[in-house]
C-alpha cells in the first residue's frame, strides 16, 4: 500500500492531482495557495507518492479492463445471432478489447521498468 506523507493536506492533494486536476483546481479543493502546491510538487518524496498513486490507478484500471474483455468476447460471440445489429456491437467489443490490451501493456511495461530500476539501484548502491 502507498505510504502517505504526514502533511495534513497531502492525502486529498495527492488524490486530486492523481485524478488529473490542475494545480489551480487542487488549490481550490483543499483551500490552499497554488504556491504551496507547487512547493509540494518540488518535493521528491511527494512526487514519488503521486507517481505511486497514479501507478496504482493504472493497475486497477488494467484489471477492470481485463475483466471487461471477457464480456467483450461474449459480445463477439453473441454476434452470431441474426437479430443483433452487428456493426454497433462489434465496434463496442473491439474498443473494449483494444483499450484493455493497451492498458495492460502499459501496466506490464511499468512493472518491468520498476523491476529494472530496482535491479540497477541494487547494482549501483555502495557496499555497506
Amino acid at each position: 500500500m502507498i505510504e502517505y506523507s504526514r502533511k495534513r493536506h497531502d492525502g486529498p492533494l495527492l488524490l486530486a492531482l492523481a485524478c488529473g486536476v490542475s494545480v489551480e483546481q487542487a488549490a481550490r479543493q483543499i483551500k490552499k495557495r497554488e504556491r504551496s502546491i507547487y512547493r509540494r510538487l518540488n518535493d521528491p518524496d511527494f512526487r514519488r507518492q503521486l507517481h505511486g498513486i497514479r501507478d496504482d490507478m493504472v493497475q486497477r484500471s488494467a484489471g477492470m479492463l481485463t475483466a471487461a474483455a471477457l464480456e467483450a468476447v461474449k459480445t463477439l460471440l453473441s454476434l452470431q445471432s441474426a437479430s443483433t445489429p452487428p456493426a454497433v456491437r462489434l465496434g463496442a467489443a473491439r474498443a473494449i478489447l483494444e483499450i484493455g490490451m493497451n492498458v495492460r501493456e502499459v501496466s506490464d511495461l511499468a512493472e518491468r521498468l520498476a523491476a529494472l530500476e530496482r535491479q540497477v539501484g541494487l547494482q549501483i548502491a555502495p557496499a555497506a
